[in-house]
């Protein structure tokens, strides 16, 4: 082929040659016809069945509703919401997917199950079993031997988990116990309430062994202002030295200290401090309150109204 030739012919190929823009469009492909027979049904939740029974039917419907029964899936919308207000289902309870509607239902109904639970509440606890006589008895005196104070009725029952009818008369009958056995220590009421004590005619053996040659005794003038503070409580340091014809204020200091005198309040007309005795006291003396104190009588003497005159 000749140039002129080749000229011409790539001249014809740029006339006849048309931009993409404004060349014709080919027609579509027509869509396959599917197999409606053999195809597989599209997804979604199954179709609802309806029963005889009205109250099934209902909760079928409710099922198949998503929107109305709380459903959170496609097509869910407010009523969805609505659902998960009422049945409290949300995450884990409620359910977020496709079959919004049954998982909804499904959220409502553990609510509904946890609620029920909660109102049956919890079963009481049983109570704790009854001791026999025997071991009522050997763990009363397990306690009473390392009790450091006078133990109440009340306190043993609650640690014991008894009945505290049942704890004053074996108290009795171990005490009685001890003294019909002759034993060296007793058991009786001191303060309110219950210990072991040595019996007294063991008591110098007692002494010697835990005084050991050292004296700790109190001094007269303690002892006398005690004894004025325990029956005349209560009183002021005034009426004290008044009595004992001394001033009592270091005495009364000494007894504070060592736990036997303590305040109790105040004179309404002069607002002196008053004085009485402590359940410490009532202990060291094995006493179970102040009215259990000797009486005065037999150590007063004869001429007590005389000498009452001449300190007017």
């Amino acid at each position: 082929m000749s140039s002129d030739e080749r000229r011409d012919s790539l001249a014809d190929q740029a006339a006849a040659w048309v931009p993409p823009w404004q060349r014709p469009t080919a027609p579509s492909a027509a869509p396959e016809t599917e197999d409606l027979g053999n195809s597989a049904p599209p997804e979604g939740p199954e179709p609802t069945k309806i029963s005889g029974d009205p109250e099934e039917a209902a909760e079928s419907a409710a099922v198949a509703a998503p929107g109305a029964a709380g459903g959170f899936g496609e097509g869910g919308g407010s009523g969805g919401t609505g659902g998960a207000e009422e049945g409290r289902g949300s995450g884990e309870s409620g359910g977020f997917g496709e079959t919004g509607g049954r998982e909804g239902r499904g959220g409502r109904g553990s609510s509904a199950k946890g609620a029920a639970g909660r109102r049956r509440g919890a079963p009481a606890p049983e109570p704790p079993p009854e001791l026999d006589d025997a071991e009522l008895r050997g763990a009363l005196e397990a306690i009473l031997l390392v009790v450091d104070e006078p133990v109440s009725e009340l306190i043993l029952a609650q640690v014991l988990e008894q009945p505290a009818e049942r704890i004053g008369p074996m108290l009795d009958e171990i005490a009685a116990g001890y003294t019909a056995a002759g034993h060296g220590f007793e058991l009786r009421r001191a303060a309110g309430g219950w210990r072991l004590y040595t019996r007294p005619e063991y008591a110098t053996y007692v002494e010697r062994f835990v005084l050991d040659g050292q004296s700790v005794r109190l001094t007269q003038a303690a002892l006398e202002t005690l004894a004025v503070i325990a029956y005349k409580q209560p009183v002021t340091r005034s009426r004290i030295s008044a009595i004992r014809g001394v001033n009592c204020d270091g005495v009364i200091r000494t007894l504070v200290s060592r736990g036997l005198v303590e305040e109790c309040g105040t004179e309404p007309d002069s607002g002196a401090f008053l004085y009485r005795t402590t359940t410490m006291f009532l202990e060291k003396l094995g006493l179970n309150s102040v009215d259990d104190l000797p009486p005065l009588a037999p150590f007063l003497p004869d001429d007590v109204e005389e000498l009452a005159d001449a300190t007017r």
